[in-house]
């Protein structure tokens, strides 16, 4: 158990540093509502790391992979969502634009905060854990991946379980220390400019990542 343990630590580590929507989200919480949200929005994530670690120990993913309907009505959906995510990151950043281009005018200093105001830490946890949640290449993932480290004889479940309380800690380890990176350099990201471009960039991320997945799902 301990060497299956040490295995899929490594090999979950390099999953949970690859850039990604996950990322992305939790990088746009941070900015736009603070260290609180963002660390609510990578336990949202966390969060969903358990429904498909109990969707795949149910079978559910195994009937994803198998039922091509299934998989790409999910995919759609998670490829709108994404979309709708950057969407909402462009715009923001948009409106950003036009305020600080109306309040330099009159002599005034924009603070950088997002016309809609920021999220609050429930709303920022829903977020991540629909981001998860709609990604069926998580649970498919986790049904090729999981089985290898599963030691013969070992409770199905309960190593499950195990191995992705492994790979949720290491993602809120991970996204947390990426929002106390944007915290420690608040000074720099509340100017407006900044937060503008990043806002852009987060935005094209995601509504880029989401229509990648749904083209692909069109193939």
């Amino acid at each position: 158990m301990l060497t299956s343990l040490l295995g899929f630590t490594v090999v979950a580590a390099l999953l949970t540093v690859s850039p990604g929507p996950d990322f992305a989200i939790v990088l746009r919480t941070a900015l736009g509502s603070g260290r609180r949200a963002a660390l609510c929005s990578a336990l949202g994530i966390a969060a969903g790391c358990f429904v498909w670690g109990l969707a795949g120990a149910a079978g559910l993913t195994a009937m994803l992979s198998a039922s091509r309907v299934a998989y790409d009505a999910l995919r759609i959906a998670g490829a709108a969502y994404l979309m709708w995510l950057g969407f909402q990151a462009l715009r923001s950043a948009r409106r950003s634009a036009r305020t600080s281009s109306g309040e330099g005018a009159a002599g005034t200093v924009q603070d950088g905060t997002e016309a809609a105001g920021p999220q609050t830490p429930w709303r920022a946890f829903r977020t991540g854990l629909l981001t998860n949640v709609l990604n069926p290449k998580v649970g498919v993932v986790y049904m090729s991946l999981l089985p290898q480290f599963i030691p013969h004889g070992a409770p199905v479940v309960a190593t499950t379980l195990l191995l992705v309380a492994v790979h949720a800690v290491l993602g809120v380890v991970w996204l947390g220390a990426v929002t106390l990176a944007v915290h420690r350099a608040r000074a720099v990201f509340r100017r407006p400019r900044v937060r503008r471009r990043l806002e852009q960039l987060t935005g094209t991320v995601l509504f880029g990542l989401g229509a990648a997945v749904a083209v692909e799902t069109t193939r």
